[in-house]
């Protein structure tokens, strides 16, 4: 027990007695699970009839002011274990994964979208699937951006942050429309529609009457602050819409948006928020990784055993992921004057991209990287004392450690911190294709007020609840609109003279729509609760109406032109 750490401490002696205390009477899984069908909303929880409920129901309510999630794509505990090994020995520790004091695992399988299996588990999943359950609390089929099997948008944490009035980000070392990313900003049937070029769209496209490309919808979520790649798909142009015929990085300007495109331009920004959103896109795709490739083949870890080298295409330092994370807290973890805090997600994104390529230094250069994003929330989480820090996974991935090559699979040998051997086998793909996702569980881990919620087995749609439950978020969108209302800057204008129409109050929503009588003038963005439209008057009266696009929550005023 660390004597110079007594508040720490109290905290393990605290969940000791607890453990001990929920050993007594615990209600049965098989009476406490499946209630709710697995494709409802929250139907997938393992927190009501888990072993560890008394814990998690002694602590799951303490409040957090702010919640880093960081996630840390395909990076099973195997890809845990190898980059441990390879970086600091067996003997060693991850100093921010191993850091984390609360330690448990939760399950990841998706769903069967059709047929006679709809609705039952698919039991390894994609990351579409696996980030729309964290990011909705809903359990969906792979390829979905937070949408449930049957297609409907589910709210996200970034989107129910938003609207009860804290502080949002979202940053990865992804294309900022890969689906870790873009299952807190949008919702689509399948996860390639990038941009409004992507034909994958289908309904989903603007022009087809969805909702629109994940680039265009993430403009639409206005999340504080948004970091990372994909450059590409803001160069498409809008094919409907009132920004039709413009490219997304115009309309982004035309909106509002602080767009830094290198490391010296974001370091200069010193305000992100609904007022001037960040949009920062340092790559056309994805970020190159911190070492360069090796290369696995039939037979491979019996040749010479290889160090990591450093990548020479690596981005400036001042864009690795612990540093886009420190940049991204320093600029939420602002004062406010309604005392709310921030929800900050962080992908790194290339552990699972360099699985897939069996690329050994690849993925281990993307889980140190990660580890240190970890670092950075962890230290600000300890000097804070109101942030709630949770890492994990969306699904494990192919790379394992063994004692002998194997003779049919892809191989590669590494050597390591403790100056010895370390084969690395890829067995579930052949050479040059893809490696697959695997169906474990994996690991989660937090520190902060909360923590303890994600103890024992959990679900993924149970770290939704967590990060919800900490924070205290209403999903009644209605009910943040309830007191709406529209101003306008004349009582009694004379025709053609230019009126400022205001609503207030619509905090559940990111636009409404403006109609004066039957002319529509569009949707307009809500800032901080509050959205205004520029009307020249004409002859007569009419009704001025602003309806809320994600509550539905209308208010309405009479205007009389003399």
């Amino acid at each position: 027990m660390d004597q110079h750490h007594p508040k720490r401490r109290r905290t393990a002696m605290t969940l000791g007695a607890l453990l001990i205390a929920g050993a007594i009477a615990l209600p049965g899984t098989a009476e406490a699970v499946g209630q709710l069908a697995l494709n409802q909303h929250g139907g997938a929880q393992r927190a009501v009839g888990d072993q560890t409920q008394a814990v998690r129901q002694a602590i799951k309510n303490a409040n957090a002011e702010n919640v880093i999630l960081l996630i840390g794509d395909g990076m099973g505990d195997s890809e845990i274990t190898v980059a441990r090994n390879y970086e600091y020995g067996a003997a060693g520790r991850l100093p921010g994964l191993d850091a984390l004091p609360l330690t448990g695992s939760y399950t990841t399988y998706s769903l069967v979208k059709d047929g006679a299996d709809k609705g039952k588990p698919d039991y390894v999943t994609d990351s579409a699937a696996s980030g729309s359950a964290w990011a909705t609390g809903t359990k969906t089929y792979d390829g979905a951006i937070s949408v449930d099997i049957d297609g409907t948008p589910q709210k996200t944490l970034v989107e129910l942050a938003k609207a009860n009035g804290l502080r949002t980000g979202n940053v990865s070392t992804a294309e900022i429309q890969d689906a870790t990313p873009a299952v807190q900003v949008a919702h689509v049937g399948a996860r390639g529609c990038y941009g409004p070029d992507t034909a994958a769209c289908g309904t989903d496209a603007l022009q087809a009457g969805g909702l629109g490309s994940i680039s265009e919808q993430l403009l639409n979520a206005r999340p504080d602050l948004t970091l990372g790649g994909g450059s590409t798909s803001f160069t498409q142009t809008a094919k409907a819409g009132q920004y039709a015929g413009e490219t997304l990085f115009d309309q982004a300007a035309a909106r509002g948006y602080q767009l830094v495109d290198d490391a010296a331009e974001l370091a200069a920004v010193r305000r992100a928020d609904q007022r001037q959103p960040l949009l920062g896109l340092f790559t056309p795709g994805n970020f190159p990784t911190r070492y360069a490739p090796t290369t696995a083949t039939v037979g491979g870890a019996d040749k010479a055993a290889v160090r990591c080298t450093a990548n020479p295409a690596r981005l400036d330092t001042g864009l690795s992921l612990a540093s886009l994370t420190n940049k991204s807290i320093s600029l939420l973890n602002r004062p406010q004057t309604n005392g709310k805090g921030f929800f900050l997600q962080v992908e790194g994104a290339s552990i699972d991209k360099q699985d897939h390529a069996a690329d050994a230094c690849g993925q281990i250069g993307e889980t140190i990287d990660f580890d240190e994003a970890v670092q950075a929330a962890l230290a600000f989480a300890q000097k804070d004392g109101n942030t709630l820090v949770i890492a994990t996974a969306d699904h494990a991935h192919s790379s394992q450690i063994v004692d002998n090559t194997p003779p049919t699979s892809l191989s590669t040998a590494l050597v390591t911190a403790d100056g010895t051997t370390m084969k690395v086998s890829y067995g579930t793909s052949g050479a040059g294709a893809s490696q697959q996702h695997t169906g474990t569980q994996v690991r989660i881990a937090a520190y902060g007020p909360g923590a303890a919620n994600v103890v024992g087995l959990t679900d993924q749609t149970d770290t939704f609840f967590t990060v919800s439950d900490s924070l205290r978020l209403t999903d009644d969108l209605a009910a943040l609109s309830r007191g709406a209302r529209i101003d306008l800057s004349v009582g009694a204008p004379r025709p053609g003279q230019r009126v400022t129409l205001t609503g207030s109050r619509f905090a559940g929503d990111r636009q409404v729509r403006v109609q004066v009588g039957s002319t529509d003038l569009g949707t307009v963005d809500v800032i901080d609760g509050t959205a205004s439209v520029q009307w020249k008057a004409e002859t007569g009266s009419a009704t001025v109406t602003f309806t809320g696009v994600q509550s539905g929550k209308q208010a309405a005023t009479q205007v009389r032109v003399r």
